[in-house]
Order: structure tokens, then C-alpha cells, then sequence
């Protein structure tokens, strides 16, 4: 295995005009996407649904990488494309997955995705490691995605088909990230999120009259009336208990690097388990003083994706 502490990441430098967490993460996610010459394919799943991909295949037997999104994200959301076109530069194929209901059609089970949902993950990978017999794989997660590939590397440990991974500003403990969702300008990111999930949860309902019906008003809300009872958890805190990325990073066996600022407000880096994050020798760990939530404005251009593939080059 690489000596992780050797190598050596390019300091974060906000710009000028984007020094604040907030303005990090509201005006990266308005910022140029990059098209990465994609193609969109759909894989069938165990339980008779449907998975959406969007995938960059170089066909040059280079490793290729796996792409997570966060909540109510997509393969078409900036950081997602951007990465995607940037591999393509690093002769990397990838791999985008949409989780659920998240890409061009509603997915067809009396189901959705949650921050905890690994199985199709597996069956992803499974998928990679066929399509693209013999090549090495990879994996970046963003956010929800990020506790979920953490998630994932924790329960299969050494036997994981990912041989190096990244966790963007992911969620440590999800009850707290819940919770502090309800405060302050979080409100905000809040309102964007129950919107769509709204409008998914109605849609779902179009196609089972037994759907779960939301009528909270916060992240939390939505988890105990829909997400829970939908996926089989007791309610929101036992949904939050069982998936919460904090209970995965001891059982990691693969060298995984943990990108995250002090400031996100979002996913408070104050939930990590820092001791466990400090004693696993496969974790890389990397915190910036400023910076946003899946927002990494640099002065540079481009800081989050180089220091990703700076990773995954090593």
C-alpha cells in the first residue's frame, strides 16, 4: 500500500469574493459544467427495477471510477459532470450512478434511496467490474453518497470491489446533520430539498395509493413519515442509527481519503469520529479551514477535482 502521509495536497485558497461557507456552497453549485461526452445506460436490478448510469468509457483498460451523488442530486449535477470530464483528461473511465427516482424516470418499486443504501452499490459494481472486465475500479462519493460509499466499504472491509475511494463532505452522524438542517440559513438548502423529495413522494403515490404521505416540514420530518417506514426502518432515529457513515470508518480496509471543510454547515465536521478516523491506517484525512459544502471555490480553478485525482493516481 502507498505511504498515504507521503503524499503531499495543494493547500485550499478560497477566491476573494467567496471567502464565506455559504457562498462556497451556493455559488459551486451554480458554476460552468463541463460535458464529459457521457453516454446514459440502464441496468437492471435484483428486485426488478432499474438503475440509471452515466458512463464514460475510454476502453483503454485504465482504472475506472465509480461516482456517488448527494441528496436529491443527479449524474447531471455540476460536480458530478465536471469530475467526470475531468478523469476523462486523466484517462479515466467512470461511472455515475443515479440513485432511485433521482435520474430521467421514476424509478418503478415502492421505493426511493436513503443515505444508508448499499445493495445498489453492489449491484453497480458488480455491473463495472463485468462491463469493464479486468480494469481496476475506483470510487468518489459526494455527501449522501459519500456516507453510503463509507457504508458500503465498512461492511464488505477487504473484500470491497473499490481498491481506492474518496468521501466528499460527507454526513457523519445523519440525525445530527438532520437536525441542524432546521436552523439558521440551513433552512434554505432544507426547502430546496423537500421541494423535489415532495414532488417525488407524490409521484410514487401516483404509483401506489399506499405511498407515505409527508406532511412535516423539515428533513426530519420526511425521514420518519417516508424514508423509514419505506425502507424498513422503526423511524427516523433508527433509520439515522443504522446508517450514519461515523459507525463505518473502523472496518474500512481499502484506502479511502476523507475531504471535508471546518465550516460546512451542512455536514458539520464536528459529528466525525475523529478517533477512528485518526487510527485506521487506510484513511487519508483532509480538512480544509474554509470552503463550502461540496464547494471548493478556489483561486486555482479547480482545486477539489486535482486533489481527487492526485489521490487516485498515487
Amino acid at each position: 500500500m502507498v505511504d498515504q502521509d507521503k503524499i503531499q495536497f495543494e493547500k485550499f485558497k478560497p477566491v476573494w469574493w467567496a471567502p464565506e461557507v455559504h457562498t462556497q456552497t451556493v455559488i459551486a453549485s451554480f458554476s460552468d459544467t463541463k460535458d464529459p461526452e457521457s453516454e446514459r445506460i440502464e441496468i437492471p436490478t435484483p428486485d426488478d427495477d432499474f438503475l440509471e448510469l452515466e458512463v464514460v468509457d475510454l476502453k483503454n483498460g485504465k482504472p475506472v471510477v465509480a461516482l456517488f451523488h448527494g441528496l436529491e442530486g443527479s449524474s447531471q449535477r455540476h460536480y458530478i459532470q465536471n469530475l467526470m470530464s475531468d478523469l476523462r483528461q486523466a484517462g479515466y473511465s467512470s461511472v455515475a450512478l443515479n440513485f432511485r427516482s433521482c435520474g430521467n424516470k421514476i424509478n418503478l418499486q415502492r421505493r426511493m434511496y436513503h443515505s444508508g443504501e448499499t445493495e445498489d452499490y453492489k449491484t453497480l459494481f458488480s455491473w463495472m467490474m463485468e462491463y469493464f472486465s479486468g480494469s481496476e475500479i475506483y470510487a468518489v462519493g459526494f455527501s449522501l453518497g459519500g456516507n453510503a460509499l463509507v457504508k458500503s466499504l465498512g461492511e464488505l472491509e477487504e473484500t470491497h470491489p473499490a481498491s481506492r475511494a474518496v468521501a466528499v463532505s460527507p454526513p457523519y452522524d445523519l440525525k445530527g446533520g438532520s437536525l441542524r438542517m432546521d436552523k439558521g440559513f440551513n433552512k434554505v438548502y432544507q426547502k430546496r430539498f423537500l421541494d423535489t423529495l415532495s414532488e417525488k413522494a407524490d409521484l410514487k403515490r401516483e404509483q401506489f395509493p399506499d405511498f407515505p404521505e409527508f406532511t412535516g416540514s423539515s428533513v426530519y420530518d420526511f425521514d420518519d413519515q417516508v424514508t423509514a417506514p419505506l425502507h424498513g426502518f422503526k423511524g427516523a432515529d433508527d433509520y439515522y442509527e443504522q446508517c450514519s457513515s461515523k459507525h463505518f470508518y473502523k472496518h474500512v480496509q481499502k484506502p479511502l481519503l476523507v475531504i471535508h471543510s471546518k465550516a460546512d454547515s451542512l455536514c458539520p465536521l464536528e459529528f466525525a469520529p475523529f478517533e477512528d478516523l485518526e487510527s485506521n491506517r487506510y484513511i487519508r484525512t483532509l480538512f480544509t479551514e474554509s470552503g463550502g459544502h461540496v464547494g471548493f471555490i478556489s483561486q486555482k480553478r479547480g482545486w477539489l477535482n486535482r486533489t481527487i485525482i492526485k489521490w487516485l493516481n498515487s
